[in-house]
């Protein structure tokens, strides 16, 4: 047994929680006023489901755009599922939640973007989420006739400064995790 808290695990599942619950809204209500997702998937991972004339366009990643045209949008605790077009042909995915690479709701410039966490004792290695990260979201092309992603917002999330002279302006102050942890 771990002689620690994997926080690291413990937020990726809470931020895919909140990938899960915006889509959920989404598939029962639609989506309200100018908000529309980019999602980036790893097009590898388990339980991805894609015909082969995508995949072998896409065969490591790609970003889906939710906007206006997408239909049968279906949520459940393990992934989604929905309809789109990619050259006019239309076609199902079907994405589970542990696939998901990036999140991004250009509209209130809102990312999440998650990477991949090491192995500790005997737990499986799985992704931590990083909220909207100085890393850009995936650049893999869109579906046709959707405008390529935007980047992910800068956040002082992960940076940290290193004296109190390199503090980020904006009134957030950054805590390294680090800094509480047994040496």
């Amino acid at each position: 047994m771990p002689d620690h808290i994997r926080y690291d695990l413990l937020t990726q599942q809470a931020l895919r929680s909140v990938v899960r619950n915006v889509l959920t809204d989404a598939a029962k209500k639609g989506l309200p006023g100018e908000h529309h997702f980019y999602i980036s998937f790893d097009t590898r991972a388990e339980g991805v489901r894609l015909s082969d004339r995508i995949k072998a366009q896409y065969p490591e990643q790609m970003t889906i755009i939710l906007q206006h045209q997408f239909w049968d949008l279906e949520v459940d605790e393990s992934g989604f599922s929905v309809g789109l077009s990619f050259g006019g042909v239309p076609e199902k995915l079907g994405v589970p939640f542990e696939a998901i690479k990036g999140f991004f709701d250009p509209s209130v410039q809102f990312g999440l973007q998650f990477e991949e966490v090491a192995e500790t004792e005997g737990q499986p290695a799985a992704e931590a989420a990083k909220p909207a990260s100085k890393k850009k979201l995936p650049s893999t092309p869109a579906p046709a006739a959707a405008p390529p992603a935007p980047a992910a917002p800068a956040a002082a999330a992960t940076e940290t400064p290193e004296s109190p002279d390199d503090k980020p302006t904006g009134g957030a102050e950054v805590v390294r995790l680090d800094r509480f942890r047994k040496k």
